[in-house]
């Protein structure tokens, strides 16, 4: 890999001090008002999931990380520590999905392998809880509040399209349809950038797919979600725009 490079799956992106939600332990605990999203500020991509590439598709290229899980991400950025989707206030670009990923935090759950459960957790750092805030995660009575129940039903989703994700990965590993991929993007000034760590669908592969693997992945319904991924190419042109306002607006 070259010095920019999409992130290994090293999850979870973003959490400090992730804490099992508990009636009696974060009773007063709240929720920080508008804590923003410029906990995104200094990561070039994220994990994002199956069902949500034909949106992805539209805003971001969409790669696959080089380990054995081929977790699909969106690229945020071109350089390391730095996404281009989101100004020095917090404010995402205009007009643009945001991933899921990012929308779930500060929850998450936590899989106990030796029992298949789930538990609810929230990032307890202080940038984004507070004591006895308006946005609490219980009521006096120790019962959930909308907050609360709102964000395991979204974690809920979350979880089922992520082990969909897998699935779709290690298919994808399978058919030996993945190539590494670098790209050189031209910023002001004549400089070059080189972005690896990444990979992508080869074209060439797909259309040589044997007739039983591809019935197989249409009849599982992997054939939208491949052409989202590779549509999304054209997204690679936008990062380069972005990159080059990010770059005048810093000269300047």
């Amino acid at each position: 890999m070259t010095k920019n490079t999409a992130p290994q799956a090293s999850l979870p992106l973003f959490y400090k001090k992730p804490e099992p939600l508990d009636a009696e332990k974060h009773k007063t605990m709240a929720l920080k008002k508008n804590f923003g999203l410029g906990f995104a500020g200094k990561v070039n991509a994220v994990p994002i999931t199956m069902i949500e590439m034909p949106q992805i598709c539209h805003f971001y290229p969409i790669a696959f990380s080089p380990d054995a899980s081929a977790t699909p991400v969106a690229i945020l950025g071109l350089r390391d520590s730095e996404n281009l989707y989101i100004d020095d206030k917090g404010n995402w670009e205009g007009e643009t999905y945001i991933p899921s990923y990012i929308r779930r935090y500060p929850f998450i759950f936590s899989e106990h392998p030796e029992n298949d459960q789930l538990t609810l957790c929230v990032d307890t750092d202080s940038a984004v809880v507070e004591k006895s805030g308006d946005q609490r995660f219980f009521t006096d009575d120790g019962e959930a509040t909308p907050l609360s129940k709102n964000a395991l039903e979204f974690c809920k989703s979350y979880h089922a399209a992520a082990h969909q994700t897998t699935a779709f990965g290690k298919d994808l590993i399978a058919a030996g349809l993945l190539v590494e991929r670098s790209a050189e993007i031209m910023v002001p000034g004549g400089k070059k950038i080189n972005f690896s760590g990444f990979r992508i669908i080869d074209e060439k592969k797909l259309s040589e797919l044997d007739e039983k693997t591809f019935l197989d992945f249409r009849k599982k319904g992997w054939l939208p979600f491949i052409y989202a991924h590779l549509f999304s190419g054209a997204q690679w042109q936008k990062l380069s725009h972005l990159l080059n306002k990010r770059t005048e607006k810093s000269a300047a």
